[in-house]
């Protein structure tokens, strides 16, 4: 998802398979290393689907919001969590995180 990559430029996940009952807040985390400022964006993938893009960061402060989840660009810290207050069945899904410098 990266183009234009350099050696040492990387997105990073903390999380594996996460296991939430409905109404639970989630968390994922997700920073990244690298000397340019990316544009920043969270995929979903439901079962039986393709990707589908969830959200988009394009600047420094900036709150992407979409079906109740947000994510906030973090460049102080390099990072670009994704949260949602009360989670339902419907979200479940893989999620990635990902950069590009365009």
């Amino acid at each position: 998802f990266s183009s234009g990559q350099t050696q040492g430029d990387s997105v990073t996940q903390s999380e594996g398979q996460l296991t939430l009952l409905e109404k639970e807040s989630l968390t994922i985390n997700c920073t990244f290393s690298t000397t340019w400022s990316p544009t920043l964006f969270w995929y979903v993938q439901y079962p039986g689907e393709g990707l589908q893009l969830l959200l988009k960061a394009v600047k420094e402060k900036e709150k992407g919001i979409n079906k109740g989840f947000e994510a906030t660009y973090d460049k102080d810290s390099k990072s670009f969590h994704l949260e949602k207050g009360s989670v339902q069945a419907s979200d479940s899904a893989v999620y990635y995180c990902a950069m590009s410098d365009t």
